[in-house]
């Protein structure tokens, strides 16, 4: 065997044993580029989430025309095409998901109506990239962790106990690695010590109170 022979067979071989430790990586499924395309499921996320931060920091209203994806940049606008029956949407990505695999994208409820797909909860769709903005960030602000939760009902029991000495006690679902956490925060407050004054109150309670900046929530 010739020495080019003999020097590419080592270079395959390296390229073959080093692949699997993550010396190349996959390239994502669509480029951030316009007139980029993807085919995939989509799904949607609404009510459970809505009022909760984003992956960008603003407040997820699920009646606007955004979207979750895994790897576009916060800001894209993307036209999702509903392959089953036509119907198209424009939305911008502020978020990160879905945590399900096979799906490509997660559309906020306002979407996911346009699209027609609330009632059967997922489609296969194309997006495209049509182009980018800027996300819309939120001023700092400060909130009062009261318990996080697996269980939903136990949240819903504490915000329940705790409502009826702080009538802004609420739970907030929060989705990681596939789970869907179940947090029971207080109030919204502009300055730290503020919210470290509501968080004495709760102290004589019993309860451990953490205090969280609003633009550090996942």
């Amino acid at each position: 065997m010739r020495w080019l022979d003999r020097w590419w067979v080592v270079v395959v071989g390296l390229a073959v044993a080093t692949s699997g430790c993550g010396w190349f990586r996959a390239r994502p499924a669509i480029d951030p580029r316009i007139g980029a395309r993807q085919e995939g499921i989509a799904s949607w996320y609404g009510p459970g989430f809505h009022g909760n931060p984003t992956a960008s920091g603003e407040v997820f209203d699920q009646y606007d025309l955004t979207a979750a994806h895994p790897t576009l940049p916060l800001g894209t606008r993307v036209l999702v095409t509903n392959l089953a029956n036509g119907r198209q949407v424009e939305v911008r990505i502020n978020d990160r998901g879905p945590f399900v695999k096979g799906r490509v994208i997660d559309l906020s409820y306002a979407a996911a109506r346009v699209l027609g797909l609330t009632r059967a909860g997922t489609a296969q769709v194309r997006l495209e990239v049509v182009g980018f903005t800027e996300p819309a960030l939120r001023a700092a602000k400060y909130t009062i962790q009261l318990g996080s939760f697996v269980d939903q009902r136990a949240a819903e029991r504490l915000q329940r106990a705790m409502s009826r000495r702080f009538r802004s006690t609420r739970v907030q679902a929060w989705r990681l690695n596939g789970q869907t956490y179940y947090r029971v925060r207080l109030g919204r407050f502009d300055r730290h010590d503020e919210a470290r004054a509501h968080a004495r109150e709760v102290e004589r309670l019993g309860v451990v109170p953490i205090i969280v900046r609003v633009e550090d929530e996942p």
